[in-house]
């Protein structure tokens, strides 16, 4: 059978950013690509109904090999974050001995255990890292390995008892579509779980509410040498709007259940001005006190500038899981369980950002979130140590063993 990690760099190194720009599904051709080689591979280890549909979705299924189970869905994305520049993907192994990771020596681009000192923790392990121009994909590649490897497990060794399990594959994680065009019903699963998270003993069933912001600005552009009393700078308006919000609520400040305003992009010059937002909260109402504060800014501004320059489009993203989890905690109880028979102590964390899972559970297949072992997503710093790749298999097994 192959290594867990031989999928995982096999994987890692095709290009499956999705792009938030675009309006098909998947968002970027390059998912296919990675679609269809697991569907070929799901045929050959020997998934007879491995597919993938007409929006990228890939599905499989391997029988139940005893009775009275319930049926479990393993999920995991395809597609990677366009976190930072860079679309050719370089992972390296690295016999980790402690110290700092030179990532990069010609651009001199180092991992440092300044930085990130929870790499004592992974002295003695193999860990694969960047080459410092690219995240390396283990969100979520590392989960859909692990998910793989374990299929190829379970068809090759008849003693795991176990009920019917779902496989699922889905593009567009990152920009918040993955869930949107999930066949649920199709899926029929009783209950899933997403392979999508971090520290193997994490078990996540709580995320954000989550909404996105675009306010734009509409200025009036006056040549500098005549614009006393007569121009309305767009951009000046946009960086008046954003020092408006609460300091101390964005990402750099905040952690475990407080929320956010973060600005994902800004751009504009004199005449016209755009700033995109997400907005985050565990509490659905104090979101709902976040979208008002924009809402309010925006009003000010406009009694300041005149009616409509600021205009603000809010667009809600997903809910917190934990209304629908809560009703299931069995599905909780069981991956702790399983978690426990291999060594780790379970420890359960709110998700400080979203997973399709919570879409998911809402969307009638209850999805809580577990670990696959890497760190440091969506930048250069990413890592995973191939040990905890392969405890994370054995986590996922334990979970669908025969009770």
């Amino acid at each position: 059978m192959e290594h867990v990690s031989e999928r995982f760099l096999r994987y890692a190194k095709i290009n499956t950013t999705s792009d938030e720009n675009s309006e098909s599904c998947p968002s970027s051709k390059e998912q296919w690509e990675l679609a269809r080689l697991l569907v070929k591979e799901m045929l050959e280890m020997g998934i007879r109904d491995a597919r993938v549909d007409e929006n990228g979705y890939v599905y499989g299924s391997i029988p139940a090999n005893c009775e009275d189970q319930p049926v479990i869905g393993l999920i995991a994305h395809m597609d990677t974050v366009d976190a930072v520049p860079g679309r050719n993907f370089n992972p390296q192994v690295i016999d980790y001995k402690g110290g700092d990771i030179c990532l990069n020596a010609e651009k001199d681009i180092w991992l440092k255990v300044s930085d990130f000192p929870e790499l004592k923790e992974k002295i003695g392990k193999h860990l694969i890292v960047t080459d410092g121009t690219t995240v390396l994909g283990a969100d979520d590649k590392a989960g859909i390995a692990e998910i793989m490897a374990l299929c190829e497990k379970l068809i090759n060794d008849d003693t795991i008892k176990h009920g019917k399990i779902c496989i699922g594959f889905t593009p567009d994680e990152e920009i918040g579509r993955g869930a949107d065009l999930f066949d649920v019903k199709g899926f029929n699963a009783d209950f899933a779980y997403t392979a999508d998270g971090g520290a193997l003993h994490e078990v996540e069933y709580e995320n954000f509410n989550a909404a996105s912001a675009r306010v734009t600005v509409h200025g009036r552009n006056i040549h500098p040498g005549s614009a006393k009393g007569r121009m309305k700078h767009a951009s000046r308006i946009a960086m008046q709007f954003d020092g408006m919000l609460p300091e101390f609520e964005k990402p750099e400040y905040t952690e475990g259940y407080e929320g956010f305003y973060h600005l994902c992009e800004m751009k504009g010059d004199e005449e016209n001005a755009s700033l995109v937002y997400i907005l985050r909260d565990h509490d659905g109402d104090k979101l709902e006190e976040k979208k008002a504060m924009m809402l309010r800014i925006r009003d000010f501004l406009n009694a300041r500038y005149g009616e409509n320059t600021v205009e603000v489009a809010i667009r809600d993203s997903y809910r917190n899981m934990r209304e629908v989890i809560e009703k299931h905690m069995y599905i909780i109880d069981r991956a702790e369980a399983a978690m426990r028979k291999i060594g780790l102590e379970p420890v359960r964390v709110p998700v400080r950002g979203g997973t399709d899972g919570a879409r998911l559970s809402f969307m009638g297949l209850p999805c809580p979130n577990l670990g696959t072992g890497g760190a440091n997503y969506h930048g250069i710093n990413e890592y995973i140590a191939i040990e905890d790749m392969e405890k994370a298999v054995e986590m996922l097994q334990r979970i669908i063993e025969a009770e």
